[in-house]
């Protein structure tokens, strides 16, 4: 039971919210009347109300996100009707901009807009005292060094089974109008001590698994590398770190101590979003093209880093043509990974006070991405957004590698090999990713073999390599139409060499 209760509905059950972590170590005398409760947007709302009100609450606050607001919605409508009396208190992104006509808000009680992390607390010890403060608040940009750091908030069963999100920095210097961060006034490091002690604290209960969630960790290279020789003196079997690097910034030194990192324990989340210099000036970005392509070339040749970059669809003035030139300068730097997004409309951003003078017009629906442009139509913006859904399909899934590098090379555009894969996907009648892994190699079979011309054996003899190394032992039911002896060409296997390999292994 606890009449003060932090709650969010997470994407996925991996994830562990920070922000109510942040909210719970800061609520003092407090937090012994409080309880944190997670669920996923996949739950039903009866479900989540059901274990809200198992608690006996007087206050709940909600984290609302562009992700979760639809299912949040639903959550408070049944409060509302079967607990009215229960104070609802909004906080988070969704809602810390255009407050106005959101029927979240109309619902709620307060609503603390930007970083809430005392503002909460004073506003549950005015509403526990009788005191009713405004409905919207404006939370004071709070001094990181004061705040209490929230990861002793993680439980045992976070350290074992999620991934747990950190940050040694808030804010972000750049002014890339699509993003939030562009409101920031700066970088605001946590006190290194303290959040060291913090990082210590985690290894030594056993969490494994950082996703660092600071805008641009290599902006300071002084404090990445202490972080990473922090982990690096550390390491042991599954530690994994994740972090979000600035493309062009990678000076000697750090390149250095990244070398150093073990194949599986570095993932760098690179976020390129476009490589048209007319389009960067007009989200006011700014990023060397030159220091960009050397330093993901670097980090693919000479590091065990898993590499992630992020492309972007829509931004304004990025036609095909453009988005397409892009995508095939990140395809030959060969990283693990191409994340292709369509461009969201964020509630406070620059771009969204502009989105008429870019001719971009969003979906009003969360997560509200966008659906036509100046120079992209909405068939067009649906084409690159099933572009986006094969190329994850088969791209970054990593079932394909072999076969996918092979027509990538020889084609003289992956992107136009990729977009006319998922032309004839839609023919087939394929639409979404939750397509089985043999039926994706069967279809990826007759592509290769009706559309793109390849002999019947070398494309199986491809993709069979490819199918094995998925883990699979059984005889295709795609390679069945073959004759017997193509067959045995084209998949012949030397078990005894395969059973040496494994005994010397």
């Amino acid at each position: 039971m606890a009449e003060l209760v932090l709650c969010t509905l997470n994407a996925k059950f991996l994830h562990a919210s920070l922000g109510l972590r942040y909210l719970f170590a800061n609520l003092g005398k407090l937090e012994g009347r409080a309880a944190l409760r997670e669920f996923d947007v996949n739950q039903p709302a009866l479900e989540v109300v059901e274990a809200l009100l198992a608690e006996a609450p007087t206050l709940i606050g909600f984290g609302v996100y562009v992700w979760n607001v639809d299912e949040t919605l639903a959550v408070v409508r049944l409060l509302r009707a079967v607990a009215p009396a229960v104070v609802i208190v909004l906080g988070g992104p969704e809602v810390s901009h255009e407050t106005e006509g959101q029927p979240l808000v109309a619902l709620a009680d307060h609503v603390i807009r930007g970083e809430a992390d005392l503002a909460f607390a004073a506003l549950c010890r005015q509403r526990l005292a009788s005191e009713v403060p405004a409905k919207v608040l404006d939370a004071p940009l709070p001094d990181v060094g004061a705040l209490a750091l929230p990861w002793d908030a993680y439980s045992d069963e976070d350290l074992a089974n999620r991934l747990l999100y950190v940050e040694a920095s808030r804010g972000c210097p750049y002014r890339c109008e699509f993003c939030l961060s562009s409101l920031d006034e700066e970088v605001r490091p946590l006190p290194p001590e303290r959040f060291f002690a913090a990082m210590e604290r985690l290894l030594a209960r056993g969490a494994r698994s950082f996703k660092f969630i600071d805008r641009t960790f290599n902006l300071d290279v002084k404090q990445s590398l202490r972080i990473l020789e922090f982990f690096h003196a550390r390491l042991s079997p599954g530690l994994f770190l994740h972090f979000e690097l600035v493309p062009d910034r990678l000076p000697a030194p750090l390149r250095e101590v990244i070398r150093r990192f073990p194949e599986g324990a570095l993932q760098f989340e690179v976020g390129v979003q476009t490589l048209n210099p007319e389009v960067e000036q007009r989200i006011s970005r700014r990023q060397d093209h030159a220091k960009l392509e050397d330093n993901l070339r670097f980090l693919r040749e000479q590091t065990h880093v898993h590499l992630h970059v992020d492309l972007i669809v829509g931004l304004p003035g990025e036609d095909r043509a453009s988005f397409a030139r892009g995508f095939d300068a990140l395809v030959k730097l060969r990283p693990h990974e191409i994340q292709v997004g369509l461009l969201k409309r964020l509630k406070g951003t620059p771009l969204a006070r502009r989105e008429v003078t870019h001719g971009l017009v969003f979906s009003p629906l969360p997560p509200f991405e966008v659906l036509r442009t100046a120079v992209l139509s909405f068939d067009e913006v649906n084409a690159l957004r099933r572009f986006a859904r094969t190329w994850d399909t088969f791209g970054n899934s990593g079932h394909f590698a072999s076969t996918l590098r092979r027509v990538l090379d020889a084609a003289p555009s992956a992107f136009g090999v990729v977009w006319q894969l998922s032309g004839w996907l839609r023919q087939q009648g394929v639409a979404g990713t939750g397509v089985a892994l043999t039926r994706r190699f069967r279809l990826l079979f007759t592509f290769l073999t009706e559309q793109l011309g390849w002999d019947r054996a070398e494309a199986a003899r491809s993709l069979f390599e490819d199918y094995q190394r998925a883990g699979k032992t059984d005889r295709p039911s795609w390679l069945a139409s073959l004759p017997d002896a193509a067959l045995a060409e084209a998949v012949r296997v030397d078990f005894a060499a395969r059973q040496a390999r494994h005994r010397g292994a």
